[in-house]
Formats: structure tokens, sequence, C-alpha cells
């Protein structure tokens, strides 16, 4: 697993996330009784760089990425050489289907190109939101059966990706596997592609996609959120109702992580707006989530056009 990785995963975990923003202590998540930690007493309690997703009590990425981290991606970004370019930006995707040797997980075609559909949906704004100028393109599928990468996907992720890979900084590799009872997905950041471009992607539990069956979480999204890390975006909730917050103008600060769908919640009473619990960065279940802001749209094309657009860094 990447420097950078990012991780949606259930609340046990998600409580590391909220405690790398300075919010909950290691452990069970517990908006009710969590102490105010220190950035750097979190971090030392948390992996570094993780960002999993999680269903509510699960968490949707694993572990937080730490506000130091955080400002560090920020500082790549700005010295990065950016090359704009106007019109929509088309995403070559390689759909990795992973599944036990007797084929439990499978995800067969028709729900890949289910998958590629949401995502192409929720990037271009047709949930609500803005468009963002992002859309997905499948162009390869590979199923591999392996007990092993099926079931522990995190230990034997280097040589999965490794055989796996396909493209460059550009393409989007989504793996599926069974990411056990918490996790729901997990993706690297772009500034990581240039010291690790084998760990480059996004892993996403297979049950996780259109009518997976993952209750709560089974219309897609995960995907959807992971791939806005995969074009460089935080968790709405990072560094929770502290400065710089997500590193996006237009997201309002939000204390902790969300889950169900508590509309009208506002953990931040001090800072303008709600907590953003319908925004694709956020920890909801899925049918509450649909929409990205017209900032987060520029700090993706941002990061593409940084770190992942070879035809504007063609060195990359």
């Amino acid at each position: 697993m990447g420097k950078g990785t990012a991780w949606r995963i259930w609340s046990g975990t998600g409580a590391c996330a909220a405690a790398l923003a300075g919010l909950l202590t290691a452990g069970a998540y517990s908006a009710a009784d969590s102490p105010e930690r220190s950035p750097a007493a979190a971090a030392e309690e948390c992996p570094p760089g993780a960002e999993r997703r999680t269903d509510s009590a699960t968490v949707r990425d694993r572990h937080g990425i730490s506000p130091a981290e955080a400002a560090e991606y920020e500082r790549m970004l700005r010295e990065a050489r950016v090359s704009y370019r106007e019109g929509t930006v088309t995403v070559p995707v390689a759909m990795h289907v992973i599944t036990a040797a007797d084929g439990t997980g499978d995800v067969p075609d028709a729900k890949v190109r289910e998958q590629i559909e949401v995502m192409n949906r929720g990037f271009g704004g047709g949930y609500a939101g803005v468009d963002t100028g992002f859309r997905f393109e499948l162009q390869e599928v590979t199923r591999t059966g392996d007990d092993a990468w099926f079931t522990s996907f995190e230990a034997n992720e280097a040589k999965a990706k490794a055989e796996l890979r396909r493209g460059g900084p550009e393409t989007l590799n989504i793996y599926t596997v069974d990411m056990g009872s918490g996790v729901l997905g997990q993706s690297t950041f772009p500034q990581d592609y240039r010291t690790d471009p084998k760990a480059d992607g996004v892993v996403v539990d297979y049950r996780t996609v259109p009518g997976g069956g993952r209750k709560g979480f089974d219309l897609g999204h995960t995907a959807t959120h992971e791939t806005g890390h995969w074009l460089g975006l935080f968790h709405t909730f990072q560094n929770g109702c502290s400065h710089p917050g997500d590193y996006v103008e237009d997201t309002p600060y939000e204390r902790e992580q969300s889950s169900g769908c508590p509309e009208g919640r506002d953990t931040c009473p001090d800072k303008p707006g709600t907590d953003p619990v319908r925004n694709f960065m956020n920890y909801s279940d899925d049918p509450c989530l649909r929409e990205f802001t017209q900032g987060q749209a520029t700090r993706m094309s941002d990061h593409w056009h940084a770190f992942r657009d070879r035809q504007g860094n063609p060195a990359r």
C-alpha cells in the first residue's frame, strides 16, 4: 500500500481517520464521547497516509491522512507545473475483477459497465452538484481467481498490482476484492505516482458495485469516492473545524465524518454552512451521496494536469 493510500471503511476504523484530523482517539467511533486530539498525537496512533471508505459503523476509508501529509501534498501541487486545458477529460479505466478460486466475488461485465455509468453520472453532475468535467471510459477488464489476493489483498497488494496494473498515471486501475467486514475501499493520491507508480489505483469491495449487496453501500458510490481521492480530493471532514479544512473553499467545515444521512447537521456551528453530508467525499450511506462542488472540480482538474495528464506532462 502506497504512502498516500486513501480508504473508505466502517467506523471503528473510521475513528482513526477522524483522529488524524485531530478529532478522536484511536478505537471505536463515538461522536458523543470523542475527546479532542492534537494532530501530532493522532498521527502517532494511526498509520500514515491511508484514506479508506467504510460503512458508517464502518469506515469508507481505513485510515486518515495526517494534517502534515495533507499540507505536504498541497505544497507538491503548488510546485507542480500545471497546464490547463478546456473541455472534458476522458479517463481510461482498467477494471481488475479478483475472485476466489471458486468464483466467489465475481463482478459480471454488465455490473462493471454499470459501475462506470454510476461514476460518469456522479462526476457529470447527474445526481446533483456540478459537472466536474471528468468522464471514465472502460478499456479493459481482467479476471483473476486467487484466494489469497481475494481475501487478503492488502498483504498481496504489491504482487497483484505489479502483475495486473495497466497504463501510466492517466489510467485509472480499479481492483474489486473482498475487503472484509469493515472496509469499503481505498485509493492512492496523485502525488504518490512519481515515487510508487505500481501502487497507483483504487480498490473497492466487490459488494459495493451497483446491486452488490453491501447494505447501504451498494449503489456504486464507493468507487466514486475513492476516485475522488485518486484525483486529489481529501475527505470533507479533513482537519475538522480547523483551517484549512479539506483545502476546498466551497465545502463547509465538518468536525467528523457522517453516517446515514444526517441532513441539517452542523458540527462546526461557528463556521458558515451545515455539514456537507451529501458530498461524495463524506462517509454517508450511498443513497445520501450525490454531489461534488465547483471547488472540488477545480481541485481535481489541478491535480489531473499537474500529476496525471500525460499529454501535458510527457515526461511522466
